[in-house]
């Protein structure tokens, strides 16, 4: 009887965080993507890139044409012809790389600066759901690896109040 005793209490221990502790979950990249500062910043950075991006677009379906006129017709083309096509292909596969790399380091400027200045209020937002949820454990979606029941999301509520600051 003492022994069973023992054994129930511990385990009664051990599971007693895990009954006692609210547990949410919450995809802060969604409820970040969703805000309307999010949405105002990915307009900001098509008006600055999207000629760029256009530019890059073109000059992929160009260079897939060029590549395929190349296959299809390299052999029958005398040599001058051959070089001609080889030095375009170059030099729009140079100018397609470079636009590239900028329109990257671009989304990747806007990205940070977006999240620098989005990171406090999402700091609150997150601190008022938590309150006003009495939620004591917060994981991702991408961390939850089983669960009985089905865990609150609290994504949305946390878009709504870091658009409301």
């Amino acid at each position: 009887m003492r022994k069973l005793t023992a054994a129930a209490c511990l385990f009664g221990v051990m599971a007693l965080p895990a009954y006692g502790a609210e547990v949410a979950v919450l995809d802060w990249r969604a409820a970040l993507m969703n805000t309307q500062s999010a949405q105002t910043s990915l307009s900001q950075l098509e008006g600055q890139i999207g000629s760029q991006q256009r530019e890059a677009q073109a000059l992929g379906n160009e260079l897939q044409q060029l590549q395929q006129r190349l296959q299809n017709e390299g052999e029958t083309m005398d040599q001058a012809q051959r070089d001609a096509l080889i030095s375009e292909l170059q030099q729009k596969g140079s100018r397609f790389e470079q636009l590239r790399r900028e329109v990257l380091q671009a989304q990747q400027n806007s990205e940070q600066q977006f999240l620098q200045s989005a990171e406090a209020k999402l700091e609150q937002a997150v601190e008022q759901v938590l309150a006003r949820r009495n939620i004591d454990v917060l994981v991702e979606p991408q961390g939850v690896l089983h669960s009985s029941t089905d865990l609150p999301n609290v994504t949305n509520e946390v878009t709504q109040i870091f658009d409301s600051l």
